[in-house]
């Protein structure tokens, strides 16, 4: 009698473990659907490379169109993370003496999120929704680490094409705005 209750049982185990199975087979087969911040992120991703173009800070006419900057985009930990990598072109890589901000971006539950680490000490996050026509992805501050008096507040990624897009960051100092628009095209 009791080898007769171990078999039920074992059989009754095995069928659920067959429909469980079968279950959590059929739940894979579909493909979850991507949220809004996913999409965003992998239109950011398409930017992954070396950009080059000049600036234009709309409050200091006299750096408008003379300055290039070089800006260098990655794809980084197993895809789920992108460096972005700002500096004059032409210096070298020492941030020590010419600034060097870099901004890490990334999915963050149904935000995408982007981190600047500033070369004024501090670290803005932004939270970035994508345009209803796909073209462009604007990043709006959710809060600061560090020093408010000087911050990015701001950005804008505008895709032209595969070989080309502009961005735009509002930087404050203190309470007053600072525009740049970077018009960049693909070096490498």
């Amino acid at each position: 009698m009791k080898s007769h209750r171990f078999m039920l049982s074992v059989v009754l185990m095995s069928l659920c473990t067959v429909a469980f199975a079968q279950s959590d087979a059929q739940k894979s087969s579909v493909a979850p659907v991507p949220s809004e911040a996913q999409k965003s992120f992998t239109t950011m991703k398409s930017l992954a490379g070396e950009w080059e173009g000049p600036v234009n800070v709309l409050e200091m006419p006299q750096i408008s169109g003379g300055k290039l900057l070089h800006v260098s985009l990655r794809v980084t930990s197993r895809g789920n993370a992108l460096v972005h990598e700002l500096q004059e072109a032409g210096t070298p890589l020492d941030a020590t003496k010419y600034d060097h901000p870099v901004t890490m971006l990334y999915v963050d539950g149904d935000q995408l999120t982007l981190v600047h680490y500033c070369d004024a000490g501090n670290r803005p996050r932004m939270t970035g929704k994508m345009s209803p026509d796909g073209k462009t992805v604007e990043f709006e501050l959710k809060d600061i680490s560090g020093s408010t008096d000087y911050h990015m507040h701001h950005s804008v990624f505008t895709f032209i094409d595969a070989n080309h897009h502009t961005e735009d960051w509002t930087f404050m100092m203190k309470d007053k705005p600072m525009h740049a628009h970077m018009d960049l095209t693909r070096a490498k």
